[in-house]
């Protein structure tokens, strides 16, 4: 299973979030060149990240991105990261670094607060290769 996503930027998100599932589509509709994997937080392989880092296991309001064996970045800074990873129009979102990083973190932290009252309570269905690149789905 590791050959499938130790050179991938892994993104973990919170698998019962509408607003997480929308961005986790939105990323694998904009990965053209094939970048990123998805694992929810819940999962085994999402809760083993967790607490390895000795990250917060029962509470799924904050994403993460992992790079294995380099890095792993979280809340607006893993937003950032993905952006510009993506590419094109998305690399001007480094003009978020303007911003402070707690001004940005205190942004993302009321939009997680809100996100279930914002979910769009539609169920995302991947197609048969985007699956693959899901962690456990």
């Amino acid at each position: 299973m590791e050959e499938n996503w130790k050179d991938k930027h892994i993104v973990f998100f919170d698998g019962e979030c509408g607003v997480c599932n929308f961005w986790v589509q939105w990323i694998l509709e904009r990965d053209q060149k094939d970048q990123f994997m998805f694992a929810s937080l819940q999962s085994e392989f999402g809760q083993k990240f967790l607490s390895e880092r000795g990250l917060e296991t029962k509470q799924f309001n904050t994403m993460y991105l992992w790079k294995p064996n380099s890095y792993y970045l979280i809340k607006s800074h893993a937003v950032l990261k993905i952006a510009n990873l993506l590419g094109g129009i998305y690399k001007l979102s480094v003009l978020g670094k303007i911003f402070p990083s707690f001004f940005r973190d205190k942004i993302y932290d009321k939009i997680s607060e809100n996100r279930m009252k914002m979910a769009n309570q539609k169920c995302y269905l991947p197609t048969p290769q985007q699956r693959k690149k899901f962690i456990e789905i």
